[in-house]
């Protein structure tokens, strides 16, 4: 079990100057600990289950390009890992190139593919003729720009300035207000405690046969729990079988959803618990319904003991 004092050695999607060291600064102080980036999202996993690294700082999902796979599958495989917060970040991509160059000096331009597809217009009305080389990251790009491998690169304004870089073009993105949802994960431990406007992530494996995905469904419905995210990956072992991944409203503390994750692990052929934890996107949760709240479930219970026990109220 992990310990229940606060991270110190934290993990990242590197190399310096990504949207994930931005991320991790903007919600961990850089007196708080120590930070190291690392190559890419499994390594920044394996940091954590390893040991190497208390925490780790990786992206889920961005509201333009939709989940990072290397993230979803990372989280379903190997050894559990449990998300302790999210943080959203605003993304404002930069063209940046050494000193001196101009933008008809570019010849080349690298990026990480995200970065690329949520600014191909842009670069195809400026850079006509140029076709972007796909990079591990937006940082790395910068980096090998410094070197002297490309001309340019798309990536956050901090990677510019790490690197020595001049910021070309500014605003670059094709869909003004991108955000790219991050979590930090550590090993399994003390989760945090509920606070009345929760997440709480898992994935599911529904069995082969017609309705179970309704059948996973229902188990939210009929607890009046909201469910915000909900989306397939294949399984990489088993052709044409799929795990969802599903986000909803509420802590596994709360009773509703305690319930439900039971049933799920019921019907279900495996369930794979993520994590409960603060809600960061700026909503509120939908208010419970009185039958769905913990005093309702309570009093069922006592209820359905009394009966057991032979006392019908007369």
């Amino acid at each position: 079990m992990q310990p229940s004092t606060s991270p110190t050695r934290f993990a990242y999607l590197g190399p310096e100057g990504t949207f994930a060291e931005a991320a991790l600064s903007s919600v961990i102080d850089t007196g708080e600990g120590t930070r190291n980036p690392r190559s890419s999202v499994p390594a920044t996993l394996a940091a954590v289950r390893s040991g190497d690294a208390d925490a780790g700082l990786v992206p889920l999902e961005n509201s333009v390009e939709g989940s990072v796979p290397a993230t979803m599958d990372g989280l379903a495989d190997g050894d559990p890992l449990v998300i302790t917060r999210e943080v959203f970040l605003p993304v404002a991509f930069t063209l940046a190139v050494r000193p001196g160059t101009t933008l008809a000096d570019v010849r080349s331009v690298a990026s990480h593919p995200h970065a690329l597809a949520q600014t191909g217009r842009w670069l195809e009305a400026n850079l006509p003729g140029i076709t972007p080389l796909p990079a591990s990251s937006t940082a790395g790009a910068a980096a090998a720009v410094a070197a002297g491998e490309y001309d340019a690169a798309v990536c956050a304004a901090i990677a510019a300035q790490r690197y020595g870089l001049d910021a070309l073009a500014e605003g670059i993105a094709d869909h003004a207000g991108a955000v790219t949802r991050f979590v930090l994960v550590a090993r399994p431990g003390p989760l945090p405690a509920p606070t009345g406007n929760d997440k709480t992530s898992l994935v599911a494996v529904v069995t082969d046969r017609t309705g179970a995905l309704l059948d996973v469904l229902r188990e939210f419905a009929v607890r009046g729990i909201s469910l915000t995210r909900i989306e397939s990956r294949p399984l990489r072992d088993r052709l044409w079988v799929y795990s969802f991944f599903l986000d909803c409203e509420g802590h596994i503390a709360d009773r509703r959803v305690g319930e439900a994750l039971a049933a799920l692990h019921r019907v279900c052929e495996d369930v794979r618990f993520l994590g409960s934890y603060p809600r960061s996107d700026g909503r509120e949760n939908r208010a419970v319904e009185d039958e769905s709240a913990d005093d309702a479930f309570a009093e069922a219970e006592g209820w359905l003991a009394r009966v057991r026990a032979g006392d019908l109220g007369g």
